[in-house]
């Protein structure tokens, strides 16, 4: 599937990527840390409203899924506009866990608080059940996330480990729907949008393999 590109979208899509190629990844993790930092201070400050706990509990996990629905997207956006945002795709990949993690820690530290409730809610709501699953998916991606582990388990390997991507997302779009009781939109939409990229990818590498 391929958007049909004119020369002169060509060509400011080449300009961007020219751009981009001189624009280094760091900053990412940088920027990063403001969002949580801001609601941090919304919290303590009264801007949260009446539970400010769960407020920014939702806010991060939300936060770190629509981080982690970017990084999936970038490499359909590359195959169907020619926009080439790859070197990024790491970085946007380990904020995303950033999130995830101190999403868990707010819930974990601030909310429940006694480990003996943290393992009950595991077990026995099943939305923070995927949650927690989609968060140990996430664990090998993150450690692996370096040159280093690409030369040492070698690039075959690691890239079946990071293929460990696609459910983990999709168990955090599910955690996101069950969050939210009864069938809400926007929860849905995060789930069509995750579904249309998984489909979008899996039908250009069959369109590779058959050319």
């Amino acid at each position: 599937m391929e958007f049909r590109r004119t020369e002169k979208g060509d060509l400011m899509v080449q300009t961007i990527n020219g751009f981009l190629r001189k624009v280094p990844a760091w900053p990412i993790y940088l920027i990063a840390v403001l969002p949580p930092a801001w609601y941090l201070y919304q919290g303590l400050t009264g801007g949260l409203g009446v539970d400010p706990v769960k407020a920014m509990e939702h806010a991060i996990g939300l936060l770190a899924l629509q981080v982690l629905v970017a990084t999936l997207a970038i490499t359909p956006l590359r195959n169907l506009t020619g926009l080439n945002l790859i070197k990024y795709r790491r970085a946007l990949g380990l904020v995303g866990f950033f999130y995830v993690a101190l999403h868990l820690t707010v819930w974990w530290v601030l909310d429940v608080q006694l480990l003996s409730e943290v393992w009950k809610d595991i077990i026995k709501r099943p939305y923070i059940t995927v949650g927690m699953l989609a968060f140990v998916l996430l664990v090998p991606l993150a450690v692996t996330s370096n040159n280093r582990s690409i030369r040492k388990v070698g690039p075959l390997v690691w890239k079946r480990i990071h293929m460990l991507t696609y459910p983990a997302i999709l168990l955090g779009g599910l955690h996101f729907i069950w969050l939210r009781k009864g069938l809400q939109l926007e929860p849905l939409f995060y789930m069509a949008g995750i579904i249309a990229l998984l489909v979008l990818r899996v039908a250009w590498k069959r369109r590779r393999k058959a050319a």
